[in-house]
């Protein structure tokens, strides 16, 4: 079961559930900020009072994330990520020290309207000549702090923005089309082990695979509750927030996302997520003119 965001045939959003091939609202619920206002058991009788269900065929999802909802993301939670960004950068110590300290790496990703999701475009600035995904798994917390579901997030990157300075993080990751999320949310109590899940992804350009690469959650070095805790500890989120826990796969320096790379990752018990690479703005006016038009 997965909780989404779809169409309507008037082309209003709609929360439901998604089971298999089909479809159904959800009775009473009006936005996934509604949702994650709940506690976990109010949740999890919320989800559990569905109307009539419909083909999926046809049906139009939308990102999993709507009103104050936002998305965040963790750095440097990998060995492999430690290693990539100490190669990339010319400041390699701040990259090490975070892996092992304390106080998490967090940053702000993008609030709902930014987000893409399944079949949609991602990004890459013009202005970066080497780029990559970041394959998470990203954790879904009410607004209470608890853990409620998962799904699967492309923190798109500008390696060649970072590895300059790390503080141009911010324009590194803050860019039209930069953030992705599957369609659905995995209820946390249908996920036995968070910590033990293959993540893996496939890039292919013009039809041939030019990298793949698998990892599991079971090498990320934190806690994911001890991260959400750390977002929340100075931070409300009255609709609710999505962290991204860091990733495990990097490719090698000398691999760059070309735009139309197609983008498959894959999560075990959580989704999948696939995007084609476009380049610049123009490709994502959508999201704001879709937003105004209360389209998603």
């Amino acid at each position: 079961m997965h909780l989404v965001r779809y169409q309507s045939p008037a082309g209003r959003p709609v929360v439901g559930v998604r089971t298999g091939d089909t479809v159904a609202p959800l009775e009473g619920v009006s936005s996934v900020a509604e949702l994650l206002r709940l506690r976990l058991d109010e949740l999890q009788t919320a989800v559990a009072k569905v109307g009539e269900a419909v083909p999926v065929d046809g049906v139009k999802f939308l990102p999993p994330l709507d009103g104050r909802g936002e998305v965040w993301c963790s750095g440097v939670t990998y060995e492999r990520s430690r290693g990539a960004r100490m190669e990339e950068s010319t400041e390699q110590s701040v990259y090490d020290k975070v892996y092992t300290a304390d106080r998490p790496e967090l940053f702000q990703k993008a609030p709902a309207w930014r987000v893409v999701t399944d079949g949609e475009p991602v990004g890459i600035r013009v202005d970066s000549g080497h780029d990559v995904p970041e394959p998470e798994l990203a954790v879904v917390a009410n607004s209470h702090g608890e853990i409620v579901g998962f799904t699967v997030c492309n923190d798109m990157s500008s390696r060649s923005i970072e590895g300059v300075n790390p503080l141009y993080v911010p324009q590194a990751k803050l860019f039209a089309g930069g953030c992705a999320l599957a369609t659905g949310i995995r209820p946390a109590w249908e996920v036995a082990n968070p910590k033990d899940l293959e993540i893996g992804v496939v890039i292919e350009r013009a039809g041939d695979e030019v990298f793949a690469e698998t990892t599991s959650t079971a090498k990320l070095v934190r806690e994911l509750q001890d991260l959400i805790d750390v977002l929340f500890l100075p931070n409300d989120f009255p609709d609710g927030v999505i962290l991204a826990t860091g990733t495990g796969i990097v490719p090698e320096l000398d691999f760059a996302l070309a735009e139309g790379d197609v983008i498959t990752i894959s999560i075990a018990e959580v989704g999948t997520l696939t995007n084609t690479v476009a380049v610049g703005r123009e490709p994502f006016t959508f999201l704001a003119t879709d937003n105004l038009e209360e389209k998603r």
